[in-house]
């Protein structure tokens, strides 16, 4: 069977997998389509615990929007192609939400707003890019696991806040949206470090919020922003990045109410773990390897033990955060990371664990931009054309071997049925 394996924006790999030997290509679960527009209208006309948004924007006091960065498929454009004739002449401001990500490039601010958005509110100078380093914060209060609660001060200082965000697995926090615009979003430095070392225990997973401690704490941190008026704007999308569900107002309630049309679309069922797994990361979210990460953390969840795990992911402009690359590379082996992580923490440290985890019990390859040094100094097996990575792993573990393809990895969660 010939599987079509997407790489960046607009390349493809093609490979020829044995039907016997092909367990499956699982992608997020098909769902009914719905009309987008009709869905963001109706969700603006009837938020959870909320008046309706054109009410909540009834105001002459400033309302700072928060919107995702680049490396979210969040169809921000679609909402404000909705929203913004008619609040473009309001007092209002958007953050993007970075959290300790760069800031966007301008294809991307385009991809983001809009091309025409994005030129008027430009000239308007309406858009600040977070920078958790050097924005000046303000404290809020400490969740009750102690995480100090550092804020941009722009968001703090606004009476009302509308962060728009969707919902996806998140591989520690179980899920993104919701109070992920505040933590890690709009956060300084040490909030997000405090918050992101819970993800170095094992029950901070994909799809899990119950026992889960980073969403705990998250959440239990969200009480600081009690004098903060927020509508929140939650996207749920399906495989083609086409909006599936939209809920609004109360962040916690609206964030709960795309949680249920989430879990539909993303946990997905396979019938067994294979011997191959190759995993995409998929345009926008290849921007980096820390990004890419997210695919490689849920394709392991296909693999059988002592299995070979091919991450597909251009990483568009390089590996990521330089103590991220640091860390990876300081080691000749993954238990040695793991060790130097659990003595000296980092932010950056959490996904770096993640992937020396895997090393511990299989095999990690991929197929990407980088250098074959730049992977091989972080303990992958480098590749540029899937088809000779493929080859490579057959050779490896013979014409036996079961294979698992997910052609939308950093958003598949799979799960074997029981």
């Amino acid at each position: 069977m010939k599987v079509r394996v997407p790489y960046g924006k607009d390349e493809e790999f093609n490979i020829d997998v044995q039907d016997s030997q092909l367990t499956g290509v699982f992608n997020p679960n098909k769902v009914e389509k719905v009309d987008q527009d009709s869905a963001i209208d109706e969700a603006l006309d009837n938020p959870f615990d909320s008046e309706a948004f054109e009410k909540f924007m009834d105001t002459d006091e400033r309302v700072v929007f928060i919107v995702n960065d680049g490396t979210r498929p969040t169809p921000t454009a679609k909402v404000l192609s909705h929203i913004y004739p008619k609040i473009k002449d309001k007092n209002i401001y958007f953050i993007i939400a970075t959290g300790v990500h760069r800031a966007p490039t301008e294809e991307e601010y385009n991809f983001i707003f809009g091309k025409d958005i994005y030129q008027d509110l430009k000239q308007k100078n309406r858009i600040h890019c977070h920078d958790c380093h050097n924005d000046e914060m303000e404290f809020l209060g400490k969740s009750s696991n102690g995480t100090e609660m550092y804020i941009n001060k722009i968001v703090a200082d606004a009476d009302k806040v509308v962060p728009i965000s969707s919902i996806e697995p998140h591989y520690f926090a179980g899920y993104t949206g919701g109070r992920k615009s505040f933590l890690p979003g709009v956060a300084s430095y040490d909030t997000i470090s405090q918050n992101h070392y819970l993800a170095l225990q094992d029950s901070a997973r994909a799809l899990a919020l119950d026992g889960n401690p980073v969403h705990e704490d998250m959440m239990d941190a969200m009480h600081v922003l009690k004098d903060i008026h927020i509508f929140a704007i939650e996207m749920v999308l399906d495989s083609s990045h086409e909006i599936y569900a939209v809920t609004t107002g109360d962040l916690t309630k609206s964030f709960y109410a795309g949680i249920d049309k989430a879990k539909e679309v993303y946990g997905v069922q396979i019938p067994h773990k294979a011997d191959i797994v190759i995993s995409v990361a998929p345009y926008p979210m290849d921007v980096d390897l820390y990004q890419s990460q997210k695919a490689l953390d849920n394709g392991k969840l296909a693999l059988n033990k002592d299995g070979i795990l091919i991450l597909v992911a251009k990483c568009r402009t390089g590996i990521g955060p330089k103590p991220f690359y640091d860390l990876l590379s300081s080691e000749k082996d993954p238990q040695a990371v793991l060790d130097k992580i659990h003595s000296s923490w980092k932010l950056g440290y959490h996904k770096a664990a993640k992937m020396a985890q895997i090393d511990i019990w299989a095999q990690t390859w991929a197929v990407t931009d980088l250098t074959d040094e730049e992977m091989e100094n972080v303990h992958f097996k480098p590749f540029h054309d899937l088809k000779k990575a493929y080859a490579a792993a057959l050779a490896e573990k013979g014409d036996s071997a079961s294979v698992i393809v997910l052609p939308a990895g950093s958003m598949t969660v799979p799960e074997v049925t029981k």
